[in-house]
């Protein structure tokens, strides 16, 4: 070791977060992915929150063990988009955008109950009531199994 002390960067925050994202998404506890990563529950919370610095076949081993490729970890790095201004540059990347749906608890929860449905026909019956819902239309959810 060098002896240098450890500096989270913005990089590693948006990683860490990166993480904690497709963990939730695939419905995994802290403890679940620790275990399929043998390390500790502890070791994926200070992943999560840029405590520790993750190494690149750490890095490997969590994203086989969440079925994504690496690339998913850096998705929406601002030093990836062709068009960086300064004010993109001061942008602090781990901040989560408060206009993005995709930023929500809510979300995740929505997309993990849609895809417990048992079967299409569910799914569809769910579209169909969302897009209802949000068109103001009335429509019965006999209605439309029916038609199904």
């Amino acid at each position: 070791m060098s002896g240098k002390q450890y500096r989270q960067t913005p990089v590693d925050e948006h990683i860490g977060h990166r993480i904690q994202l497709r963990r939730m998404m695939l419905g995994l506890s802290q403890k679940d992915l620790g275990e399929i990563c043998g390390v500790s529950c502890q070791q994926i919370q200070k992943y999560e929150s840029a405590t520790n610095r993750i190494s690149a076949s750490r890095l490997f081993q969590i994203g086989r063990a969440l079925d994504t490729p690496v690339s998913f970890f850096f998705c929406g790095l601002p030093g990836n988009l062709p068009d960086e201004t300064k004010a993109t540059k001061s942008r602090r990347v781990s901040e989560p955008d408060v206009d993005d749906p995709m930023a929500k608890n809510e979300t995740l929860r929505l997309i993990n109950l849609y895809w417990k449905l048992s079967s299409d026909k569910q799914r569809g019956i769910v579209m169909d009531i969302l897009n209802a819902l949000v068109s103001g239309d009335r429509v019965s959810v006999t209605e439309q199994s029916d038609n199904k």
